[in-house]
């Protein structure tokens, strides 16, 4: 699912962002290329995300996984104009970096659990255990 639109590249970096999905050197985006840029980025975001969430995620989409969706795009469409920059490259570890936090659970998104589920917030409460090998009575001699 696509997570993000030209519209959102462009709010968040400028149209300048768009320089590498110029292919026919008109100095206008191919939208054709765009579009497929950001489908291929929500693809790579559901990988990450459907470990822990119903995927594609339903509206509305948090933005952390739009910008996430974004910076994935941007670096698709510089990698196959083969003019990826640093700080493309950089955010697009960082997006990756982040997902995969909220892959292991060390990370969450700020959205509600599906129809009908209660969040799974619950944790084992541990009573008992083997019995301990260093209580006062062992290390009264000690």
């Amino acid at each position: 699912m696509a997570y993000a639109t030209m519209d959102d590249i462009v709010e968040l970096y400028g149209p300048d962002a768009l320089f590498a999905a110029d292919r026919d050197g008109d100095g206008e985006a191919d939208a054709a290329a765009v579009a497929r840029a950001i489908e291929d980025a929500g693809e790579e975001v559901d990988s990450y995300l459907g470990v822990r969430y119903p995927v594609p995620l339903s509206d509305p989409v948090p933005g952390l996984v739009r910008k996430f969706a974004v910076d994935l795009a941007l670096y698709r469409l510089a990698m196959t104009a083969d003019v990826i920059s640093d700080a493309v490259r950089a955010r697009r570890d960082d997006a990756v970096d982040h997902l995969k936090l909220i892959a292991a659970g060390k990370a969450s998104l700020p959205i509600d659990p599906p129809q009908g589920e209660e969040p799974d917030t619950a944790r084992p409460i541990v009573s008992s255990g083997p019995d301990r090998l260093f209580s006062r009575d062992a290390m009264r001699d000690l």
